[in-house]
């Protein structure tokens, strides 16, 4: 199969899988009714869009198309047989349908209603969902691939250690930061430095992926948990791109991306190596974890606030380094006002206090 062709095949699975999730989290009414399939101990197999590839493997039942509602839809499955949804969850449009999709299409599951709803979701593009009222579980279909879905108070404890985490590793973050900061003023920053921070910033983005799956899956019960993600990831995409520009040997905001990707794709323990971290920086093996590392500039140029957008890699193209800056800032601060810098005495000041050496 073409590259490309696989590559949209996986993003619309993805994407189909996500708003299967969005489609069933708390406060939908098709949650509302899967909420009150499990209280009454029932067990149901609803099937939702892609309805005439759906019908066209099944037969029997009752033709309904009568509006969707969650009581309708819990009283309905009361009944043996699949209830089949219009893709907008809007229609009710089969009750007591009895699927019959192909038996050698491959599945691992075991039960029956479950083979079913694996096999209709490899069968069709429809969302199938299985509930076992025997294991109170209900589980979401999309092209085979089973999710389970967690109830509200197994995401508020998955959350709330999701967000425990980001907040000790945003605190980590932050103070390594700082510290940098000292470090680069001082030109004393090793590749160990970078690397024990690189693997902070991974730490904190991989917590929040998993925290903003858990939200999609909260659904209406997440606002809480979303401030929360906002806040530990405020200004962290900003500065984490800086500090690979700062570092690596392409400096591009193209290269910075690249390497992001390489870093974010890389098991956070293994960004634990100095070595590893060289290598995704474009350095070649004669970098040791006390190597010194000479920064650009442009994560700590972004924090003086009168360096305004795009202002920060001008004066590191006409300068070269951080070091370069402030050996120019004390030899001639007016100069940066000859590159665009509209306060320069300002930015020197700013710059000096960084350094420790302000009035």
């Amino acid at each position: 199969m073409d590259a490309s062709k696989l590559s949209t095949g996986v993003a619309e699975r993805e994407q189909r899988l996500q708003d299967a999730i969005r489609n069933t989290a708390p406060g939908t009414p098709l949650r509302v009714a899967l909420d009150m399939i499990l209280a009454g101990h029932l067990g149901a197999l609803i099937c939702v869009g892609d309805t005439e590839n759906v019908l066209a493997a099944g037969d029997d039942g009752f033709k309904l198309d009568v509006s969707f509602t969650a009581n309708r839809l819990f009283e309905l499955c009361k009944m043996d047989g699949a209830v089949v949804i219009d893709r907008d969850i809007t229609k009710i449009l089969r009750a007591n349908y009895h699927l019959n999709p192909d038996p050698s299409l491959p599945t691992s599951e075991t039960g029956t209603r479950h083979r079913t709803a694996a096999r209709m979701s490899l069968l069709t593009k429809a969302t199938v969902i299985s509930v076992s009222s025997r294991r109170s579980v209900v589980n979401v279909y999309v092209d085979g691939k089973g999710f389970q879905i967690k109830s509200v108070r197994d995401l508020f404890v998955l959350g709330n250690q999701l967000t425990v985490a980001m907040q000790n590793t945003r605190s980590q973050l932050d103070r390594s930061l700082l510290r940098l900061t000292s470090l680069e003023l001082d030109d004393c920053v090793t590749l160990g430095d970078l690397t024990d921070i690189f693997y902070l910033f991974e730490v904190l983005m991989s917590a929040g992926s998993e925290l903003d799956k858990c939200i999609v899956q909260l659904g209406s019960e997440g606002k809480i948990a979303q401030m929360q993600r906002e806040e530990y990831l405020s200004g962290v995409d900003e500065a984490y791109t800086l500090m690979i520009r700062d570092y690596a040997v392409d400096s591009s905001d193209e290269a910075a991306r690249t390497i992001r990707k390489r870093l974010h794709d890389t098991v956070n323990a293994q960004l634990r190596s100095a070595k590893l971290v060289a290598k995704i920086l474009g350095y070649g093996d004669e970098r040791g974890e006390d190597s010194i590392m000479t920064p650009l500039g442009l994560r700590t140029l972004s924090r003086v606030p009168v360096v305004r957008d795009g202002m920060a890699d001008k004066i590191v193209d006409e300068y070269g380094s951080l070091q370069e800056i402030l050996e120019a800032v004390d030899d001639d601060p007016q100069r940066l006002g000859e590159i665009g810098v509209k306060n320069p005495d300002i930015l020197a000041s700013s710059l000096h206090r960084m350094w420790g050496k302000g009035e």
